[in-house]
């Protein structure tokens, strides 16, 4: 099983999410999309998460000419991209429909057009994006294998998949999976008491929590009299709090900060560099579940 568990990403206090780079226009332009990744370079966060899907690949086009413009600012950073789904409005059959393409030729071509629009030599992290019923893995290993050994991405991992579907694909490779990107959050938090968290720990998977904030619905889960409280102990907002909360799981789960608004950064910075008490964390737990402790 993966060796490189304890190494991969092991600094990494969060990884920035590019899905929403389009509702930011102001850094559409390449010099100031560049000036921003080095920025967020200097604040420690070099990790940032893409996926072809994310605006029909424009996000990864717009971060590609950003690193054009900038020499040597790719080489201070870590990419993960994610391929797999097609949406309906991009399927060229007549069906018109949503579906999964975790294929070894299509997963081959999703590669080389990653690196294409990213304008890189190598990705550092490729995801299969969800589980595909229809995966050959035995064929998919072969391409990401051969990806490896070509130079075209460091390492792989999957998205969304259960234990049993990474157990499936890792049988079939020598190489790894070092993480699965999933959803986890604190008012997400069946993964935790269904085996999940468990299973990842064990396979020494690396969680990469996407909506790590709960797509601010924590807002109505958390009495604000207990945020307060929070506050004074520990400097948090509920942002960070969520975050802190997350990094403190065994494992040190990665939260993917979806919003790119510099308070929420900050916020969530804060939390990831935080411990909460240990009352306070069952707390919190307790808040959105209503329900005490068992």
């Amino acid at each position: 099983m993966s060796t490189e568990y304890g190494t991969w990403l092991r600094d990494t206090p969060l990884i920035l999410g590019m899905m929403r780079l389009l509702d930011h226009p102001q850094l559409l332009r390449a010099q100031t999309l560049a000036g921003w990744i080095s920025h967020q370079v200097d604040q420690g966060l070099d990790v940032f998460d893409h996926a072809d899907i994310y605006g029909d690949g424009a996000c990864e086009r717009h971060f590609g000419k950003a690193l054009a413009t900038a020499p040597g600012l790719k080489q201070k950073i870590r990419v993960i991209t994610k391929a797999g789904i097609v949406p309906g409005h991009l399927d060229t059959s007549r069906w018109q429909t949503k579906h999964y393409r975790a294929e070894a030729d299509y997963l081959r071509q999703a590669i080389d057009g990653a690196l294409q629009r990213l304008q890189l030599e190598q990705i550092d992290t490729f995801l299969i994006h969800r589980p595909d019923p229809l995966m050959d893995a035995g064929a998919v290993a072969r391409v990401l294998e051969q990806a490896v050994a070509n130079g075209k991405i460091s390492h792989i991992g999957v998205s969304n998949f259960m234990p049993d579907q990474w157990r499936w694909l890792q049988q079939h490779t020598s190489l790894p999976l070092v993480c699965n990107q999933s959803e986890l959050s604190l008012a997400r938090a069946d993964a935790l008491f269904n085996g999940q968290h468990d299973a990842m720990l064990c396979d020494r998977l690396r969680w990469l929590a996407w909506s790590p904030l709960a797509g601010g619905q924590m807002a109505n889960a958390v009495p604000e009299d207990l945020v307060s409280e929070a506050r004074e102990q520990t400097g948090l907002c509920l942002n960070g709090l969520a975050v802190a909360w997350i990094r403190q799981l065994p494992g040190s789960p990665i939260p993917v900060l979806g919003s790119l608004k510099p308070e929420r950064t900050a916020a969530a910075s804060a939390g990831a560099c935080t411990s909460l008490p240990r009352p306070l964390w069952y707390r919190l737990l307790e808040a959105v579940r209503s329900a005490p402790v068992p």
